[in-house]
């Protein structure tokens, strides 16, 4: 199931965040950020001991002092490589892998390639949704991804995105 929540990403009560950051592990938004340093220096340790990785890599550390048990680091930008409609879409496949992989039931994420200069939010939405959707349909884990949002605007485009998704996956039954 995916729900849509008007709220910041530490309020909602998940088993694992994911959030996105720059190829060498470093916050790639000012959100990404503000999660870093919540969990605290044993995140950061790890982050910055692992090195790089390529766009569309994603890992899973320990929470750390944040309210999840868990969180999974999408790789959606380096410095060639600008957020594009491709790399979210590997990260986020990737990021949902890792949360099968340790059987995770929640999992809370923001809107992800979004901001000045990166991808529309009707770009990301539409991304976001068909990946967690197809995931649904192959694995087990997680059970529940909430996409957490910071407007009314972008409320309504991941609702229409999650009814768009849901009316393409009801055309394909039939």
């Amino acid at each position: 199931m995916i729900r849509v929540v008007r709220a910041e990403i530490q309020a909602v009560t998940a088993e694992g965040i994911l959030r996105s950051v720059f190829a060498d592990l470093t916050a790639d938004t000012p959100g990404s950020r503000d999660l870093e340093l919540r969990a605290g220096s044993e995140v950061t340790d790890r982050l910055q001991a692992m090195g790089g990785l390529p766009v569309g890599a994603a890992i899973i550390t320990p929470g750390g002092e944040v309210d999840a048990a868990f969180m999974i680091h999408v790789v959606l930008q380096s410095p060639d490589e600008a957020v594009h409609i491709e790399g979210l879409r590997s990260a986020l496949v990737n990021g949902l892998r890792r949360a099968q992989e340790w059987s995770l039931e929640t999992l809370a994420m923001p809107p992800l390639g979004v901001g000045a200069g990166n991808l529309e939010m009707e770009q990301s939405a539409s991304v976001m949704v068909s990946v967690i959707m197809e995931h649904f349909q192959r694995y087990t884990y997680p059970q529940e991804v909430i996409i957490t949002v910071a407007s009314e605007y972008e409320e309504d485009v991941f609702h229409h995105a999650v009814e768009a998704g849901r009316r393409q996956a009801s055309a394909r039954e039939n």
